[in-house]
């Protein structure tokens, strides 16, 4: 399948303060795992300060992207299919709040479409991601104020994650968070 670059998000400003913080968490040794990598421009950017990168993308023009990037990209759903444990996973998720009636049904909607209160996409993440977080692993999810930040770190502690506001920044009428999250708060 010939990929449609109208159908992979640009890089914008969530993808460089996710960006920025996991510059600042990597650890040389660190093997990573970005969930919904998009273009793969953050995996790219970290592939060259830790150990091993892998990435997942379900939108199959965000894989195509990703993989002319050099990406290693599984194309899945979240963990799907995706083997072994992370020290650090970084994920941009959909948290734009999407009434039903607001949908458009591309491709590139998977990149924005949280549902109807933005947290359903980042509640499945949490409820997997230790699946394939690595002991004393770290996680860093970006959300916005659209989304709730005490909905989502009360959604996180519910998993068993200790979560702190590593980087915030105003865009646009919202308040974009990311958060490291941690088992039980050790690192």
């Amino acid at each position: 399948m010939e990929h449609d670059p109208a159908q992979v998000y640009t890089p914008a400003d969530d993808t460089f303060l996710l960006l920025d913080a996991a510059r600042q968490e990597a650890r040389p040794r660190d093997s990573v795992l970005e969930i919904g990598t998009g273009s793969g421009y953050i995996a790219g950017e970290l592939r060259k300060a830790v150990r091993r990168v892998v990435a997942t993308e379900i939108n199959p023009h965000a894989a195509a992207s990703a993989r002319e990037q050099g990406i290693d990209v599984i194309r899945t759903d979240l963990f799907a299919g995706v083997r072994g444990t992370f020290d650090l996973i970084i994920f941009n998720p959909p948290y734009l709040p999407t009434a039903p009636e607001e949908r458009i049904g591309d491709w590139l909607e998977y990149a924005l479409d949280g549902g109807i209160s933005g947290r359903e996409v980042i509640a499945r993440f949490l409820s997997g991601a230790g699946r394939v977080l690595a002991p004393g692993g770290r996680i860093l999810l970006l959300i916005s104020s659209l989304t709730g930040l005490p909905n989502v770190t009360g959604i996180a502690f519910e998993e068993k994650y200790y979560a702190e506001v590593v980087r915030d920044q105003v865009v646009e009428g919202e308040r974009l968070y990311v958060i490291r999250l941690k088992r039980n708060g050790k690192s």
